[in-house]
């Protein structure tokens, strides 16, 4: 009697030991898990930091289509310097009569940084922002215009890219020609369970056509002090999968969770099974 009391109770303390060894797994790998998860940790990094009060602007770059409109009091005054074209609007039906409405030309930014400006001939705009080329044409304008003309640009085909672990993958053009990291990803509809948050990759290309891959760690906060924080057009955003989905990424999302449940109830059965055997 002795004996199998002895047993059992021997047993007892093992199966605790077995279980409280397992919660203590869990509750480590839980807590692990979990670190990786938030964005912007330890953001007294952030406000400890001294930072420059230098707002973003972005610059043109080759390839960019520019909008420039060019505006006087006198409208006839900015006429000759204003690429506008004749796009047919409406066809009558009955007398194929065509109604005509201006539209204006975007300026395709050359691989030298250059676009061919009317009357002005050659403008060299590259590396500028949006202010420091409408200060350009202003200066370059005063020898035909007396009066100080009103000089708008704006970037037509400002975009940037995010593929990967997110939930809406895409390209997306951006109207105010300013966005951040986390405003992309907001865009693509945040990155899944399955993206790594410390290991995002920004894909950008220069002005000398030459590719930069650059790893940035948004778990931590310090990515906001990051120069790539702030996108450029035509960047690309790449979320990186974890390990548990590249090793599933040939099986579907519900037989993964199948198999892991699986062997959950596998696992406990066997546990079980030892422990009253």
């Amino acid at each position: 009697m002795n004996k199998s009391f002895y047993i059992a109770t021997s047993m007892q303390k093992r199966t605790k030991g077995i279980l409280s060894c397992l919660v203590a797994i869990f509750l480590f790998a839980s807590c692990q898990s979990y670190k990786k998860v938030p964005y912007l940790q330890d953001a007294e990094v952030v406000r400890e930091t001294v930072q420059q009060e230098i707002l973003y602007d972005a610059r043109i770059m080759p390839k960019d289509l520019l909008t420039i409109v060019v505006s006087c009091t006198s409208p006839e005054l900015a006429v000759p310097f204003n690429l506008i074209v004749a796009s047919p609007a409406s066809v009558a039906t009955g007398n194929t009569q065509v109604t005509t409405q201006s539209v204006l030309q975007p300026y395709l930014v050359d691989n030298n940084g250059n676009i061919n400006f009317p009357v002005l001939g050659e403008l060299k705009v590259g590396g500028l922002t949006k202010k420091e080329a409408e200060q350009l044409i202003v200066e370059k304008l005063k020898p035909y215009i007396k009066e100080t003309p009103i000089v708008t640009v704006r970037m037509v085909n400002y975009k940037i890219s995010v593929i990967g672990e997110v939930a809406r993958p895409g390209t997306f053009t951006i109207s105010n020609e300013k966005v951040n990291l986390l405003e992309a990803l907001a865009m693509a509809g945040d990155m899944t369970v399955w993206g790594l948050r410390d290991n995002v990759k920004l894909i950008r290309e220069g002005a000398d056509g030459k590719q930069e891959i650059v790893t940035l760690d948004l778990n931590k906060a310090e990515a906001l002090l990051s120069p790539y924080y702030w996108l450029q057009q035509n960047d690309i955003v790449y979320v990186t999968p974890n390990k548990a989905k590249a090793r599933n990424s040939d099986i579907g999302n519900s037989t993964s969770l199948w198999f892991s449940a699986t062997s959950i109830l596998v696992s406990l059965a066997s546990l079980l099974v030892t422990i009253f055997k």
